[in-house]
Order: structure tokens, then C-alpha cells, then sequence
């Protein structure tokens, strides 16, 4: 079994909860789809990579999910997801809803009903 790796050691990470305003229903892939397109498009392959990029949670209904990203990236992930303009052919606006360093806290401030 490999050791595990010093708290110290570890890659900081963010979470963003985003939200996508358009009038169709989006699939989860077609979001993954959009995201990695348009930060490759913007960083390209070696900027990407050091992003660590997890789309984590996407609900269909509520149109919301959560990425992961690296705490350093989140400024040029953020540009990034700005320029996405189009899902499937279909005018969308992808919207930040905040940035927060655990899932908990993103769920409870960003995703919750209110």
C-alpha cells in the first residue's frame, strides 16, 4: 500500500459553483463538453493540465453544478468559463455563482434553495 501524502505535500484546491442561464436542458456531458473546450481553447493543453479541472457535481433541473480547480487557476478558469457562449448550438451564459475551498461550504452558500 502506498504512503500517503503529508497534508503540506497536497494540492490545494477550490470549488466554483457556476450556473448555466439558457432555455433548453443541458446534459451533464454536454457541460463537461463546453468547460474543457473553452479552457483549452484559452490556456491550452499545458495550462489546462495545471489547472487539475474536475467538473464534480451538475444538476439538470437546477441547471447549477460545481467544479474543482487548482487554488492557483481559478482566476484564469474564471476567464475562461466566461467565454463560453454556445452549448450545443444553444445561446447560453454561463454565470459564477462563487468560489469556496470545501464542497460543504459550496453546497450550503452557492447550490442551496433559498
Amino acid at each position: 500500500m502506498p504512503k500517503q501524502i503529508l497534508p503540506s505535500l497536497r494540492e490545494r484546491n477550490r470549488y466554483m459553483a457556476f450556473e448555466i442561464i439558457s432555455d433548453s436542458d443541458i446534459e451533464r456531458g454536454d457541460v463537461v463538453k463546453a468547460v474543457w473546450n473553452s479552457v483549452l481553447q484559452f490556456l491550452g493543453e499545458l495550462g489546462a493540465s495545471r489547472t487539475s479541472l474536475w467538473v464534480m457535481e451538475w444538476d439538470d433541473k437546477k441547471k447549477k453544478g460545481i467544479l474543482k480547480v487548482n487554488h492557483k487557476s481559478v482566476d484564469e478558469v474564471r476567464s475562461a468559463l466566461a467565454l463560453v457562449k454556445e452549448i450545443n448550438r444553444e445561446r447560453v451564459i454561463l454565470h459564477i455563482l462563487g468560489v469556496s475551498g470545501t464542497v460543504k461550504r459550496t453546497r450550503e452558500k452557492y447550490l442551496k434553495e433559498k
